[in-house]
């Protein structure tokens, strides 16, 4: 029944942070830090004020930049460099997810909130370069963030994807609502367990997960 759900896709969508890697990285505390003292400097305002701000955008927009950009204007290109150059000596190479993605029947493409050229590194860093066939970052969706449809939309639309034909791996519940809507098969990539009509799977493994979809 589980490979059976699976049957008919043949478009495989990857979010990439806390999904291609596991969340013990910590890689978002990084950026979290370095999106902080963006709105410091951008809006001249305290640390605790610029944390305040960069959550309720983040719950608000579905990023920190898009409440910046609507809010204030913010110019996304310098913003997206600054935020994303981060170190990422401690991620470790996984030969067994590369191998399990690589087995996947179909198109694979990685979609991030992040930029394309931070999505690049991370996937070197993980052993997982030269397996997708096309990585897309916010710039790509003209900088509208997941969770809008329309963000989606526009990916797919550049891709030439069929929803009804796919798959979406995703850590943030939020963001596979669209995704569901469309006719995509939906995997939430989280330790947490969030139980909702918009996810048919649910792991913690990903590598585990995609190892027993391709038997």
């Amino acid at each position: 029944m589980f490979t059976e759900d699976f049957a008919h896709v043949r478009h495989w969508v990857f979010d990439l942070d806390n999904t291609l890697y596991p969340p013990a990285a910590r890689l978002f505390d990084q950026i979290e830090v370095r999106m902080t003292d963006w709105v410091m400097q951008s809006l001249k305002v305290d640390r605790a004020e610029a944390d305040r701000l960069r959550r309720h955008y983040w719950a608000t927009y579905g990023t920190t930049l898009a409440g910046l950009m609507r809010e204030h204007g913010v110019d996304p290109a310098p913003y997206l460099t600054d935020v994303h150059d981060i170190s990422l000596d401690h991620l470790e190479q996984d030969t067994a997810l590369a191998g399990h993605i690589r087995a996947l029947p179909g198109r694979r493409i990685v979609y991030t909130n992040g930029s394309a050229p931070y999505a690049e590194r991370v996937l070197a860093a993980r052993g997982l370069s030269g397996l997708f066939d096309a990585v897309y970052g916010v710039e790509h969706a003209g900088f509208r963030p997941k969770p809008e449809r329309a963000a989606f939309e526009t990916i797919f639309a550049i891709d030439k994807l069929d929803p009804t034909t796919g798959a979406m791996f995703e850590d943030d519940s939020r963001n596979l609502t669209a995704p569901h809507a469309m006719g995509m098969r939906t995997v939430h990539v989280t330790p947490l367990v969030e139980p909702a009509d918009h996810i048919h799977h649910h792991t913690d493994d990903l590598t585990g997960f995609l190892a027993k979809l391709i038997g």
